[in-house]
């Protein structure tokens, strides 16, 4: 086992700003590496189209982009749970499980708002 690296240096000012950018943009190649991040992203393009042709509103399009930024902070949590999770949990333990499965709950109950929201603009 190598030895622990030291703590980076703390970033204040300006460049604290232009680092959490490049932290976010870490975040998203990390989130990039997970399938279900994958196929949220590629339902994105698909809902966006349908959204297109079926004549939407910009409010539409808007609520849409809103519920989309929620569904990528839901599944980043959710990654980041797992992430920490089987760091200090390597094996099964129900705390490990219990902790998923709510981080899981979250994305879907996101996907689930897109559901409702879809069938308001299909059915309204």
């Amino acid at each position: 086992m190598s030895a622990p690296k030291p703590r980076p240096a703390r970033i204040t000012g300006a460049k604290h700003f232009f680092a959490a950018a490049t932290y976010s943009a870490a975040g998203i190649q990390r989130l990039w590496a997970e399938t279900a991040f994958r196929h949220e992203v590629f339902g994105l393009v698909a809902v966006a189209a349908f959204l297109v042709i079926w004549g939407a509103s910009l409010a539409e399009f808007l609520i849409f982009a809103v519920l989309f930024a929620l569904l990528i902070m839901a599944e980043a949590l959710n990654t980041a749970i797992e992430e920490v999770v089987d760091h200090v949990s390597p094996h099964w333990s129900e705390f490990a499980r219990n902790a998923k499965d709510l981080g899981s709950l979250a994305v879907l109950c996101v996907l689930i708002s897109h559901g409702f929201f879809l069938a308001y603009v299909i059915f309204a």
